[in-house]
């Protein structure tokens, strides 16, 4: 360790990885620029401590701000010990995370400070998909430093001092901290949904630890798997009958019922994280609300284009009528729907579908079904699957007709229309399971899919 071993960048790397792993890199690095009297100032590992070490066994690559060193702003040496951290994390293959507190760009070093940035964005870019990128804010990251966190895949903040900005909020016409405080972990949390999860600086360290754990090292790595001690044929008699409940189905179905869940505080409609089944790492998307919305969308098409550049398999739980109607929601509703449709019939991952409750209309069609390219679709016994609530489409199709003759058309067309049995003759469900059975089923046809292999057309990317 360099001279900033007991500096709270420091501090941070020990408690977030094993027992005496870190190894630093670039500890007698300091600033060159000479401007304003700088050399002058003591500069020891130019504000940010690099390296790598290991958390539950595994290598991680780790760089973190101190704010006690030049109030830990970005320099031109500060930033290439960063993008040289990027560049050695690319050649082994291991995750980068990144503990921010800084104050911004150093001003004394100019067009150096504003080309470095440049230089940290170009390393995430070619970074993504190629290794897991997760940043916490425990300080400051503001202007072009907010960027950062936008590049990563997981963010975290911690819940009192953390600020995270592009613009500061009393440089916002008509607004101030006291009447919305944006950089607070509350707002980037609730309402942008930059943050994955807020918490005091233990419970963040704790979290990365639990994350990294459950993700793959890179994107060659044919996805993650762990020990399974859970019985892989376990009876989850608990879902019989219960109110659907997105997070209680995935975490009674997991591994040890444990169910990690991102970006919870945001977009409550639609419910992402991990689960472990037999061993294996699974991506979860579910309805957490029965109307969609923009965000809810969003959200989880972003959610499902990380699990698919990471080999990790993806499983929905279905449970949605339609989309949110709203001025709000209708402003962004069918760019967001596309692009969650886009990620889903774009990922050549094994994607298992279960229909937990009710399934209707286009809602229905972009959450994982066989449409847009669900491996296997399994749905409860009592699910309901068609192009709407039956009662609904009695009174559409039958708006001149009286209550008694609508009641009637209503239970037939629910028979022929909106019943799982239906949906099943038509090859659109492959099994109907008792929910009690749910376990069993998603292992099984994980088991199955660890083989599967698709061409695609050969092209750059697509433009959605």
């Amino acid at each position: 360790m360099s001279n900033t071993a007991q500096s709270p960048a420091s501090r941070r790397i020990e408690g977030l990885l094993d027992g005496n792993s870190f190894v630093e890199i670039g500890g007698q690095v300091t600033a060159r620029s000479t401007d304003f009297n700088m050399q002058q100032s003591k500069c020891p590992s130019d504000g940010v401590v690099t390296g790598y070490g290991l958390i539950d066994g595994n290598l991680v690559y780790v760089y973190s701000q101190d704010a006690s060193v030049l109030n830990g702003t970005l320099g031109e040496m500060h930033a290439k010990k960063i993008v040289r951290l990027y560049q050695m994390a690319c050649k082994m293959g291991a995750p980068i995370i990144g503990l921010i507190d800084c104050a911004g760009v150093r001003l004394q070093e100019g067009v150096d400070a504003l080309n470095a940035f440049g230089e940290i964005y170009t390393q995430q870019t070619l970074a993504s998909g190629v290794v897991p990128q997760i940043t916490a804010v425990f300080g400051h990251c503001g202007g072009g430093l907010a960027i950062v966190p936008g590049l990563s895949d997981f963010t975290f903040m911690e819940e009192k001092d953390a600020k995270l900005f592009v613009n500061a909020p009393n440089a916002i016409a008509g607004n101030n901290t006291q009447k919305c405080d944006s950089a607070s972990a509350a707002f980037q949390a609730e309402e942008v949904g930059s943050v994955d999860a807020v918490a005091d600086e233990a419970g963040i360290l704790a979290q990365i630890r639990a994350l990294v754990s459950m993700l793959p090292g890179n994107n060659e790595e044919e996805g993650c798997y762990s020990d399974c001690a859970d019985d892989l044929n376990r009876v989850c008699a608990e879902l019989q009958g219960v109110e659907y409940s997105a997070a209680y189905i995935l975490s009674t179905i997991a591994d040890g019922k444990s169910f990690y869940e991102t970006k919870a505080a945001y977009a409550k409609d639609m419910v992402t994280g991990f689960i472990h089944l037999n061993g294996m790492t699974v991506g979860a998307v579910a309805n957490g609300e029965q109307e969609m919305s923009a965000r809810g969308a969003q959200k989880a098409a972003e959610f499902v284009e990380f699990c698919d550049a990471f080999n990790i398999p993806v499983l929905t739980i279905t449970n949605v009528k339609g989309f949110k109607a709203s001025l709000c929601t209708e402003r962004n509703i069918g760019k967001a729907a596309a692009k969650l449709t886009y990620a889903f019939a774009n990922a050549t991952v094994p994607k298992v579908n279960v229909i937990a409750g009710e399934a209707y209309g286009s809602a229905y069609v972009v959450m994982n079904s066989k449409g847009i390219g669900a491996d296997l679709v399994y749905a409860w016994s009592d699910a309901k699957v068609g192009m709407m609530d039956a009662s609904l489409a009695a009174k559409v199709m039958y708006a001149d007709a009286d209550a008694a003759t609508q009641q009637e058309k209503a239970a037939e067309y629910a028979a022929l229309q909106d019943s799982v049995d239906a949906a099943a003759a038509r090859g659109y469900v492959d099994t109907v399971i008792e929910a009690q059975d749910t376990r069993k089923y998603v292992i099984g046809a994980f088991e199955m899919l660890f083989t599967k292999r698709e061409d695609r057309p050969a092209k750059k990317h697509g433009t959605v």
